[in-house]
């Protein structure tokens, strides 16, 4: 039987599944495009791969148009649920070839489970933050598997959100959500300019800490509990500019030994994050 009825409490059918095996297919073909930044600014949506990453990204509210999953995922409880989920909230689900799904994902072995969704960014100005609270601003990030992994460690260590700061990679694109390990649907993330994102900085009061290669101050000797924290870290191969440099409240160092001279961004912003949370996480110790 080709078509797999879906039927919920009511007397109306909820949804059917659509079987695929051709590449030619106009949805497949749409759902490749996503690979490109073009396609996914145009439709506002993007790729999550992975049963885990999409019931996640349900229960979190995100918005799915469609559901696609391999021949042999058919059948099993979780992902029938999610079929039933994404009916439910009017998206489309695909049966697909393994051919198929090796297609879009762009991988020989590709999960058996992915999901369109639509893309989701925070207005800077509703970033209102508090004191114990840590976001991490990102000045021309470049790189997928950098930014993707400070989603991943800003989520980790409790960081309140993302903010990018001018012209910076895509956090919707297939490598940067793969690094991401599905906190890209836990951590809200904003989109600014230099100056929009400075005029916020005086607004909001925050501490800006800017980790910096003349960085005049031990990363562990800055207070980050009196007010909330905003750490600033540069461009990977440029550093912060010096606009941005100069409106900062500290500029940070992390001391270094050995041959290296520098550390990976997404590592320098763990260790920034990880100090600022022992910080905040001493103001509820007892005194």
């Amino acid at each position: 039987m080709s078509e797999h009825h879906h039927r919920d409490h009511g007397p109306h059918r909820v949804g059917q599944v659509k079987e695929v095996t051709s590449l030619a297919n106009p949805i497949v073909k749409d759902i490749k495009a996503l690979a490109q930044k073009k396609a996914r600014d145009e439709t506002r949506s993007f790729i999550a791969e992975g049963l885990k990453l999409v019931i996640d990204a349900l229960e979190l509210g995100w918005t799915i148009r469609t559901l696609v999953y391999a021949k042999a995922a058919k059948g099993k409880p979780q992902v029938e649920q999610v079929a039933a989920k994404t009916f439910a909230k009017g998206g489309l689900v695909l049966e697909v070839s393994e051919k198929v799904m090796s297609t879009i994902t762009r991988r020989d072995n590709p999960q058996m489970v992915i999901g369109v969704f639509e893309q989701r960014y925070s207005s800077l100005k509703d970033f209102r933050p508090k004191v114990g609270e840590t976001y991490v601003a990102l000045d021309r990030v470049r790189d997928p598997g950098n930014l993707g992994t400070i989603f991943r460690t800003a989520d980790a260590a409790g960081a309140s959100g993302v903010i990018l700061v001018g012209e910076t990679t895509d956090p919707f694109s297939l490598e940067t959500v793969r690094a991401t390990m599905g906190s890209v649907f836990a951590m809200p993330v904003a989109k600014t300019s230099v100056s929009d994102f400075l005029r916020w900085k005086k607004e909001t009061g925050v501490k800006l800490v800017a980790t910096h290669l003349a960085g005049a101050v031990d990363y562990r000797t800055i207070d980050y509990r009196k007010q909330p924290v905003v750490l600033l870290m540069g461009n990977e191969q440029a550093g912060i500019p010096e606009e941005l440099a100069h409106e900062a409240d500290a500029l940070a160092r992390i001391p270094q030994a050995g041959r290296a001279d520098s550390l990976n961004l997404a590592i320098a912003t763990g260790v920034m994050l990880f100090e600022a949370r022992r910080h905040i996480l001493s103001l509820d110790e007892p005194k």
